[in-house]
C-alpha cells in the first residue's frame, strides 16, 4: 500500500513535533533516533526517507520550532504591553517547569555548540527572532532596538536556564521574579 504525499508531510510533522520535545525535555545526545520515530507511532526504517541524518533532523526541528516561536510575537500586541506579556509568561512557573513544550533556546543552547551541523541554522533562526522582537515592540529608540531585544531575550533566557539549574524552588523563583521586576 502506497502512501500520499500529505500523509508522508503529516508522518514528516509528527516525526518534527515529538522530536523537539524529545530534544528540548533531555536533550540532543540522549535522544536517539529509534526512540523519535516510535515516540511518532512510527518505525525506525524510514527515518532516512524523511532526514539525511539525526543532525539533520535536529537542524530542522530546531528551525521549524524557532519559527514557531517567532511567529507566536505576532499574537502579541506591538505594544509595552505586549513585550510585557511575554516577559511575564516567559519568566513564569509553568514556562520554567515546562522542560519539554518551553523555549528551546533556554533548553539547548548549551548543547547546540557542540553540534555544528546545527549552528548555522539555530544562529541564523535566533537572528530572526531578535529581528522580529526588535520591529514588533517598541523600545527606548530605533536605534538601540536591536541592542535593546538582545539585551532583554539574553537576560530572560539566562534567567530560566538558571531558574531550572537550581535544586531550590524558592530561590528558583526568586531569580525568575528579579530578572521581571528588573526587565519589566
Amino acid at each position: 500500500m502506497g502512501y500520499t504525499a500529505a500523509d508522508t508531510a503529516q508522518k514528516h510533522e509528527r516525526i518534527l513535533d515529538q522530536s523537539i520535545r524529545l530534544f528540548r525535555e533531555r536533550g540532543f545526545a540522549a535522544v536517539s533516533v529509534n526512540e523519535v520515530m516510535k515516540t511518532a507511532g512510527l518505525t525506525h526504517g524510514p527515518f532516512y526517507n524523511h532526514f539525511e541524518s539525526k543532525e539533520a533532523l535536529m537542524a530542522e526541528s530546531l528551525t521549524r520550532e524557532f519559527q514557531r516561536a517567532t511567529g507566536d510575537f505576532d499574537k502579541l500586541p506591538a505594544t509595552e504591553k505586549g513585550v510585557a506579556k511575554y516577559v511575564d509568561y516567559y519568566l513564569s512557573k509553568q514556562h520554567r517547569d515546562d522542560f519539554a513544550g518551553g523555549c528551546l533556546v533556554a533548553a539547548l543552547s548549551s548543547e547546540v555548540r557542540q553540534q555544528e551541523q546545527v549552528r548555522a541554522p539555530f544562529t541564523e533562526q535566533l537572528k530572526g527572532l531578535i529581528q522580529k522582537l526588535a520591529t514588533r515592540f517598541p523600545w527606548r529608540s530605533r536605534r538601540s532596538a536591536r541592542g535593546d531585544a538582545i539585551h532583554l531575550y539574553s537576560t530572560i533566557v539566562g534567567a530560566v536556564i538558571l531558574a531550572r539549574a537550581v535544586n531550590d524552588d524558592k530561590f528558583s523563583q526568586e531569580i525568575l521574579d528579579e530578572v521581571r521586576s528588573r526587565v519589566g
